[in-house]
């Protein structure tokens, strides 16, 4: 496997200052994969002030729309050439199944092109006139790109969610640092070979590969950076926003969740179930939307738990590489330990367990985990309230549409929720009363880069995606003239 232990900065490959670096390691076996470089606060100084520089003084926030959108594509390009690649790369580093993992990196390339598309529009309208109320001025109001961003992604999507941030960010004019997670780094050096490729001017993106207190916090608490993007858990946006507030840094934040999945007896009990599992087990649960708390009206409970077990026990779980593997290993020990003892607590606190929680038979290596499925959980349990990470869900019954809505409201999060039935009318009931910013009907998950996506509550700040994350990264500047010889006669008469 080729080298990993360089940084991108000013649109070169460095050698960390202090030479150290840190292993990538296959979840699937538990083998050291390649040696990453670690950052330290002197390289990410390097790359910010490169960023700072190529903003301040380069041609990119200098570039009409259309000329940043034909480097977008180049990008886009350079992903789909290397898609299997990529993919393959992303099954070593992160563990899900390799079906998946191509799916991400085709949505990866599609998010550049849509950028590219999105800033090739701005050229379009470049300014808006305002409607005044007094005679005699004329004013507008301009977009402008918000400056160098600081940008931290996790580690459940690697290159995905890499490309929410650094697409819309530099087709709207601005310039960037990546510190991926980590846990899964390698696919964003591969964006950098790919940026290079394209022939992206120095220092427009640059990715700074570290652990979070010597690499990530030095990042976020840069005083040449305009703004903090950021996706991951709830305590550490938390301690990017007191970070931020210091020097009154923009930011955006699109953190944990606990989502609701609602489910009456008029649904479709097939369909109930693959949403439901799907909703819960695709990416092995290691997902900030996860439908993990689900509520079934009591007349389906029953019926759906059997069916619901019936075909958990048919998942395939193993290496992401292997046919048919629809559950890979979580992505490291930590995880691993953080999930079981999850499982471990919430039995402890009068959770019942129906099936799973334990290491699959004839796996005894790398990090493996039947998904867990509990029942009848008491809504205080930690099980119902916190973010596992994992393919654990918890399920109980309800009656009322009233006492579901309640129920599903009853949450510090509000990321995501969604509602099945054969009733549309109330679905979008329901789903106008359920206090996420995205909610799906009828389905668990979806995700178009054409929509908005980010939360209510301690989900977060801000929207990423669609035309919703390109405003993430423009600041508005209003320009008023006065435009008649007539003195404005405060002094002057």
């Amino acid at each position: 496997m080729k080298s990993y232990n360089n940084l991108y900065i000013n649109g070169q490959w460095t050698q960390p200052v202090k030479g150290q670096t840190f292993p990538a390691i296959d979840p699937s076996d538990e083998t050291v994969i390649a040696e990453v470089g670690a950052a330290t606060a002197e390289d990410v100084d390097a790359a910010v002030k490169a960023a700072r520089e190529a903003f301040d003084h380069g041609p990119w926030p200098r570039m009409s729309g259309k000329e940043r959108a034909g480097y977008l594509r180049r990008i886009a390009e350079g992903i789909r050439a290397r898609v299997n690649d990529l993919a393959m790369l992303e099954v070593r580093d992160n563990g899900k199944p390799l079906p998946e993992a191509v799916w991400d990196i085709e949505d990866t390339a599609g998010c550049f092109d849509f950028y590219a598309n999105l800033a090739e529009r701005s050229d379009e309208q470049p300014e808006r006139t305002i409607e005044l109320s007094m005679d005699g001025f004329v004013s507008k109001a301009i977009k402008e790109p918000v400056g160098v961003v600081a940008a931290i992604t996790p580690w459940n999507f690697p290159m995905l969610m890499a490309s929410w941030k650094v697409a819309p960010a530099i087709a709207a004019g601005c310039t960037i640092v990546l510190k991926p997670s980590e846990v899964t780094s390698l696919t964003a050096l591969e964006l950098a070979d790919i940026c290079q490729e394209a022939g992206l001017p120095a220092g427009v993106v640059n990715i700074v590969t570290g652990m979070g207190p010597e690499a990530g916090a030095p990042l976020s608490e840069h005083p040449l950076v305009d703004k903090i993007a950021f996706t991951g858990s709830v305590p550490t946006g938390s301690r990017l926003m007191k970070c931020a507030a210091q020097d009154i840094k923009n930011i955006s934040l699109e953190l944990g969740g606990k989502s609701p999945l609602i489910i009456f007896d008029d649904c479709d009990l097939e369909a109930a179930v693959e949403w439901l599992m799907f909703g819960i087990f695709w990416n092995k649960g290691e997902v900030c939307s996860a439908t993990s708390r689900v509520l079934v009206q009591e007349n389906l409970y029953p019926r759906l738990l059997e069916r619901l077990v019936e075909e958990t026990r048919k998942l395939k779980i193993g290496n992401g590489m292997e046919d048919g593997v629809l559950l890979g290993p979580l992505v490291n020990a930590a995880q691993y330990e953080k999930v079981t003892q999850a499982i471990e607590d919430g039995k402890k606190a009068g959770a019942t367990l129906l099936y799973g929680g334990t290491r699959p038979e004839g796996l005894d290596r790398g990090y493996y985990l039947d998904p867990a499925i509990f029942v009848d959980v008491p809504v205080d349990n930690d099980l119902w309230k916190e973010e596992v990470f994992g393919p654990v869900v918890a399920i109980r019954s309800f009656s009322t549409e009233e006492e579901a809505v309640s129920v599903a409201n009853d949450s510090e999060y509000g990321l995501a929720g969604a509602v099945m039935s054969k009733d549309l009318e109330r679905c979008e009931r329901v789903a106008r009363n359920l206090k996420a910013g995205i909610i799906w009907i009828n389905c668990s998950q979806p995700t178009f880069v054409e929509a908005p996506w980010g939360g209510y509550k301690k989900s977060g700040i801000g929207r990423e995606l669609g035309e919703w994350g390109y405003e993430n990264y423009l600041e508005t500047k209003q320009i008023t003239s006065y435009v008649t010889d007539k003195p404005w006669g405060w002094f002057i008469k």
